[in-house]
């Protein structure tokens, strides 16, 4: 089977669940293409994206020439199907929050694509995030390409789903996948009943570079760690006005806040404003292997999110042996368990959120330890990315997948 993945961005610092999927989708004899609508090789760090860039077909860098000749080359040789994906661009600029311009700048990309898969020989395409990746491929299919699935990870599909066309492209799909049980009740919202079947859970998983190692001492240095894009959603902001108290309190303790992003500037002003210049580290963008070892030396992963689907990074803490605390979030309570491997609090409680740091710090390390391998063994369990991609090559051999005819 010759499958091709597509992406908004790929390979990206914050998507390493995607590069694991596609290596372990290859473990199991699928071959893939790989394709991006943009660049953002500028930010990777880890060596292992860098190989993934080398294997990258980037849509737009054919430049605005590229995308009208492409337009018009369709346009010409197939007309019928030019029209129709043309009045479905046409449709989809209605409602959504992005105009006009942008769904026939989708519907150009979508012939880069289709010229390039047909090249490839590609039956059947994959893509991440329901937002407007999904929409070049819905786009495409309309076109006379491959049949197409896409994975939603949330939040921001479910934000507005009226506004990216949810409803249309659960129609139009082979099969769509949720991360999480929650993710997959959101689906159901925002389609029809008889669409329900093809709605399947896979979850994002971790490789052997996390679950290799079956026994990890615990640190007895009070760290704590959070990695995570630095942006609103994340939490940042609430973490340090919830750690400033146990600070002033004189409670030992560092803070790795391992990432970057948009929200830096504002992060480093709170930090300034609580003076926890001594007790917080912001290390910028890290490497795989960097972020595992800053977990390891940590006693405890935080990340106090406010909107998420299911955060790989939680499954990475755990694998490693470390407690995780999070929040009452979508797809995360599903994976943490309250008292067993973490803490939960409710997102936005910054007095439950300094409390629960509090019992992290000062529980003892044999017992946090204890919390750790528990959660390990739930990982090793569901979220093992090997597991996880042998159920998506099942539903890509299961569903009737292929090119569809010119006349169509």
């Amino acid at each position: 089977m010759k499958i091709a993945y597509l992406v908004n961005q790929y390979p990206k610092v914050s998507h390493s669940f995607i590069r694991r999927e596609i290596l372990a989708l290859e473990a199991c004899g699928v071959e893939i293409v790989r394709f991006s609508i943009r660049a953002c090789g500028a930010e990777l760090v880890d060596e292992a994206d860098r190989q993934e860039l080398v294997k990258t077909q980037v849509i737009l860098d054919v430049g605005i020439l590229g995308l009208l000749t492409g337009l018009v080359r369709v346009a010409v040789t197939r007309p019928r199907s030019w029209f129709q994906a043309l009045g479905m661009a046409l449709r989809l600029g209605r409602g959504a929050t992005r105009n006009l311009a942008y769904q026939l700048a989708y519907l150009a990309e979508a012939c880069i694509l289709l010229r390039r898969l047909s090249a490839a020989s590609v039956e059947h395409l994959h893509v991440h995030f329901g937002t407007n990746s999904t929409t070049v491929a819905m786009l495409c299919r309309a076109l006379g390409g491959p049949t197409y699935s896409f994975t939603v990870h949330g939040p921001e599909e479910f934000d507005q789903p009226e506004a990216i066309a949810l409803r249309q492209k659960i129609e139009r799909a082979a099969f769509v996948i949720a991360i999480s049980s929650f993710g997959k009740s959101q689906l159901y919202r925002c389609c029809d009943h008889a669409d329900w079947g093809k709605i399947h859970e896979v979850h994002c998983g971790v490789d052997e570079t996390f679950l290799t190692p079956s026994s990890i001492p615990m640190t007895e240095t009070p760290q704590l760690v959070c990695v995570a894009r630095l942006s609103l959603q994340k939490g940042h902001l609430l973490l340090l006005d919830a750690i400033a108290p146990l600070a002033a309190a004189g409670l030992p303790f560092k803070l790795v806040l391992v990432g970057d992003g948009e929200l830096r500037p504002q992060i480093e002003a709170l930090i300034a404003q609580h003076h926890l210049q001594e007790r917080v580290e912001i290390t910028g963008w890290a490497s795989g292997a960097s972020v595992r070892q800053h977990i390891l030396n940590s006693r405890l992963l935080v990340l106090p999110s406010f909107a998420e689907g299911l955060p790989v990074v939680l499954m990475e803490a755990l694998a490693l042996g470390r407690p995780v605390l999070g929040t009452y979030v979508a797809g995360i309570p599903e994976l943490i368990e309250p008292d067993a491997s973490g803490w939960l609090v409710p997102a936005g409680s910054v007095e439950q959120l300094t409390e629960a740091i509090r019992a992290g710090l000062q529980l003892p390390a044999a017992d946090l330890e204890q919390m750790g391998q528990h959660g390990r063994a739930r990982v090793m369990q569901q979220y093992n990315a090997a597991t996880e991609a042998r159920k998506l090559a099942a539903l890509m051999q299961h569903y009737p997948l292929g090119i569809l005819s010119q006349q169509r």
